[in-house]
């Protein structure tokens, strides 16, 4: 069974008889006449019956015409989807990041892009993993980078790295050994993201944790930007917690001390769009070199 046959099927039944379908489809009657007589002849079934004025489905063609719409659309949408990749030329991306992502090196995603799809306009928008989670439930983005855990409802997740969490100190005698949830709650903490406090998917899993052991977690100063919360830290105004990327980065000031969590703490950065809806090909591309950058790194 081929897409010519199938294509040939759906022609023939939408519009009933060999000629319309062939002017249809730019054939001869002859020709399509064929490819029908040819799927009949491979299953032995009749797929059609004349009525007085049109060719009529029989029970097998009944059968057959759901998948032979499936499958001329998937090949149709696959089609759409090369040729539009080769040729990307006009058109919106729409794409969410995270936070900090300029520490994972995802600021040179706009660059590769521009260079790559010059007649392509971006919009990028930068937020806390709550609000790209929200903004792509909503439709108003079509897909983003978000730190996990998040509320997935309608969403596709797809997980592309682990970054671990570590706890920040000015004094060296608090990183000597791994810290635990104890140790953070007596901690002075400088926590960032003061908008979405303790809805930030970090925060969330420390206060999942704390609520498990009958703790209760609460920030001294609460700021908005990492780079507050560490500059802070650094005059000895209390710890904080960050990831790796952070923590190797060159906002990190030199007096800091970090160490892991005693039971280990991880940020994982996922990908998310709407639950079966399909990305335009400008924010696909824009995805595709998102996910390539966050494995490279």
């Amino acid at each position: 069974m081929t897409l010519n046959q199938l294509r040939a099927f759906l022609t023939v039944a939408a519009l009933g008889t060999f000629t319309a379908a062939a002017q249809e489809q730019k054939m001869t009657q002859p020709s399509i006449s064929e490819l029908i007589k040819r799927m009949e002849q491979h299953y032995g079934l009749k797929l059609f019956t004349r009525a007085p004025r049109r060719l009529t489905l029989t029970s097998a063609g009944t059968e057959l015409l759901p998948f032979a719409n499936q499958a001329v659309a998937a090949a149709d949408g696959a089609d759409r989807a090369l040729r539009s990749l080769k040729s990307l030329a006009g058109g919106v991306a729409t794409f969410g990041l995270l936070r900090n992502a300029n520490f994972y090196f995802l600021s040179q995603l706009l660059e590769t892009f521009h260079e790559r799809y010059p007649d392509v306009r971006l919009r990028i928008i930068g937020l806390n993993s709550v609000e790209v989670a929200e903004a792509v439930t909503s439709g108003a983005l079509e897909a983003g980078l978000v730190v996990l855990p998040i509320d997935a409802e309608d969403l596709t997740i797809t997980p592309l790295i682990r970054d671990e969490v570590v706890f920040v100190s000015a004094d060296p005698a608090r990183t000597t050994r791994p810290v635990t949830i104890s140790d953070l709650a007596a901690a002075d903490l400088i926590l960032y993201d003061a908008h979405y406090g303790w809805r930030d998917p970090t925060r969330r899993q420390l206060a999942e944790r704390a609520q498990l052991e009958g703790i209760t977690l609460s920030a001294l100063i609460e700021v908005e930007h990492v780079e507050s919360a560490l500059s802070i830290v650094a005059r000895g105004g209390g710890d904080t917690i960050v990831s790796r990327a952070v923590a190797t980065s060159r906002v990190f000031p030199e007096n800091l001390h970090i160490v892991g969590f005693a039971e280990p703490l991880y940020d994982t950065i996922a990908m998310v769009q709407r639950r079966d809806t399909v990305l335009s090909p400008a924010t696909r591309e824009i995805a595709r070199l998102a996910r390539r950058m966050l494995l490279e790194h």
